[in-house]
C-alpha cells in the first residue's frame, strides 16, 4: 500500500500488517491480537508500577501487535474500527493491565485523530519510514497559539500526558490568539517529543503505570501543516469514525477503562474467596457466604448492565456518522454521560470487591487495591465528571443553552 504526500513523495505502508475491512473479521483480530499480548502485558506491570511508565516490552507488544493503530485509518495501515469494538478491545486491554490499557487508549486516540486530520504534506513526515509514529497527548486547550508567518507561537504546559516518556510525538489543545469577539478558535498542535519539557511530577496514588507526567513548550514554532482545527468533522481520510466529533471520539475508551477495572476487580475477589477464610473459628471459604454471594451477582449485573447501555449508545452514535451525520449535541452528552455512569459503577462495585477481599486486599502486590487506585484515580478525569451528568439533563429539560462539555 501506499499514499501520495506532499511534494510528491510515496509513502510506502506494506510493512504494517492489515486489517480486514469487514467488522466482524476486524474484531476478531484485533482480540487475537489481545490474547497475544497479554504475558507481556501481565509480566510488565509491577515495573510500570514501579517505575512510574510502562516497560519497553509493553510498549513494543501494543506497538508491535498493531493495537495502538486501533483508531487509525485504513488507508494509512490502521483498523479504523468501530467504537463497539473499540469498547471490546480496550476493555479487554484494561482488564489484563489497567496503566497499559488506559495508554493504549490515550495513544490510540492521539495517533487516529492526527492520522485523520493533518495534510499530507505532515503525514509523510510522520510516516517517513512507512509505520506509524508512537505519540501521546493532551486534548484540553491548555495552550495557547499566536500566528505567525507559515504557523504558530505555541507556548502552554499540559498535565496528564499519559504515555509521553515513551512517545516521538506529541498532540496538545491551545486556543489561537485572535482579536474576535467570542469563543477563541482551538487548535489541536503536533510537535515532536524530543521539543517539549517533560515534568517529572508523577508521583501520584493511581494509574502509576501511565507515565502521565506534565510536559510544555515555551514560544515552540509549529508549522501550519502540524495543527489542525478541532471543530472540524470532515477528516482528511478516513470514513465515519471521525465524524463522531467531541467529545464522541473518545467517551469510548472511558467506559472501556471503567469495565476493565471493574471486571479485573470482580475477578480478583472471585479468585480470593475460593481460596480465603475470614474469622477467628471459621472453617468456611467467604463463597460459601451468602453476603458474597449476593455483592458478587449484583455487581456482576450491574457492570454488565452498564456495558449494555454504553453498546447501545454507541450503536445509536455509529449509525448516525455511518448515514453522514456528525451525532447532535445531546447525543453527544449521553455519550459522554454513558461514560461518567460507567466509571462511577465501576468505582462502587470495585470498592465492595476491595472491602470483601479482606485484609489481603491492603499489600501493595494485591489487584484489588491497584483496582481501587486506578478507577478512582480515573473517575477524577474532566471528560467523567459531574457536569456530564448535568449536560445530559439540560437537553432533557430542553434548555435552550444546553451543551454536551462544559
Amino acid at each position: 500500500m501506499t499514499l501520495n504526500g506532499g511534494g510528491g513523495r510515496v509513502i510506502a505502508m506494506d510493512r504494517l500488517t492489515a486489517f480486514p475491512v469487514a467488522r466482524a473479521a476486524k474484531r476478531r483480530v484485533l482480540m487475537a491480537a489481545v490474547a497475544g499480548v497479554r504475558a507481556t502485558l501481565e509480566a510488565g506491570a509491577a515495573a510500570a508500577e514501579k517505575d512510574a511508565t510502562l516497560p519497553p516490552a509493553s510498549v513494543a507488544a501494543l506497538y508491535d501487535s498493531g493495537l495502538l493503530r486501533l483508531k487509525m485509518p485504513h488507508v494509512l495501515g490502521g483498523a479504523e474500527a468501530d467504537p463497539v469494538t473499540q469498547l471490546d478491545v480496550l476493555e479487554e486491554v484494561s482488564r489484563i493491565d489497567p496503566a497499559a490499557g488506559w495508554c493504549l487508549m490515550i495513544g490510540a486516540a492521539s495517533l487516529g485523530s492526527l492520522a485523520a486530520f493533518l495534510p499530507d504534506d505532515a503525514i509523510a513526515e510522520l510516516f517517513a519510514d512507512g509505520s506509524p509514529p508512537l505519540t501521546a497527548g493532551a486534548f484540553a486547550p491548555f495552550g495557547t497559539a499566536v500566528p505567525v508567518d507559515g504557523g504558530y507561537r505555541l507556548s502552554g504546559r499540559w498535565p496528564f500526558g499519559s504515555g509521553v516518556r515513551h512517545s516521538q510525538y506529541v498532540s496538545a489543545g491551545a486556543r489561537v490568539v485572535t482579536q474576535d469577539a467570542g469563543h477563541p478558535p482551538q487548535l489541536r498542535c503536533v510537535m515532536p517529543t524530543a521539543a517539549v519539557r517533560i515534568h517529572d511530577n508523577w508521583q501520584v496514588m493511581g494509574l502509576r503505570g501511565t507515565g502521565s507526567c506534565d510536559f510544555s513548550v515555551e514560544d515552540l514554532f509549529v508549522p501550519q501543516r502540524f495543527a489542525w482545527d478541532v471543530s472540524l468533522t470532515e477528516p482528511k481520510r478516513g470514513g465515519a469514525l471521525y465524524r463522531l466529533g467531541r467529545p464522541g471520539f473518545v467517551t469510548n475508551e472511558h467506559s472501556a477503562f471503567a469495565l476493565g477495572v471493574g471486571r479485573r476487580a470482580l475477578d480478583a475477589l472471585t479468585e480470593t474467596v475460593q481460596s480465603k477464610t475470614r474469622g477467628y473459628n471459621s472453617r468456611n471459604l467467604l463463597a460459601q457466604r451468602p453476603a458474597i454471594q449476593r455483592a458478587l451477582g449484583e455487581c456482576d449485573l450491574r457492570l454488565r448492565a452498564a456495558r449494555a447501555l454504553n453498546v447501545a449508545v454507541l450503536e445509536e452514535a455509529w449509525q448516525s456518522v455511518c448515514a453522514g451525520q456528525t451525532p447532535e449535541p445531546a447525543l453527544q452528552a449521553r455519550l459522554r454521560g454513558c461514560a461518567t455512569y460507567t466509571t462511577d459503577v465501576a468505582a462502587d462495585i470495585t470498592a465492595q470487591a476491595f472491602r470483601y477481599g479482606g485484609g489481603t486486599a491492603l499489600f501493595s502486590n494485591d489487584a484489588l487495591q491497584q483496582c481501587l487506585r486506578d478507577i478512582n484515580a480515573a473517575a477524577q478525569h474532566q471528560m467523567v465528571s459531574d457536569t456530564a451528568y448535568e449536560n445530559h439533563g439540560q437537553f432533557l429539560l430542553n434548555l435552550p443553552d444546553a451543551r454536551a462539555m462544559e
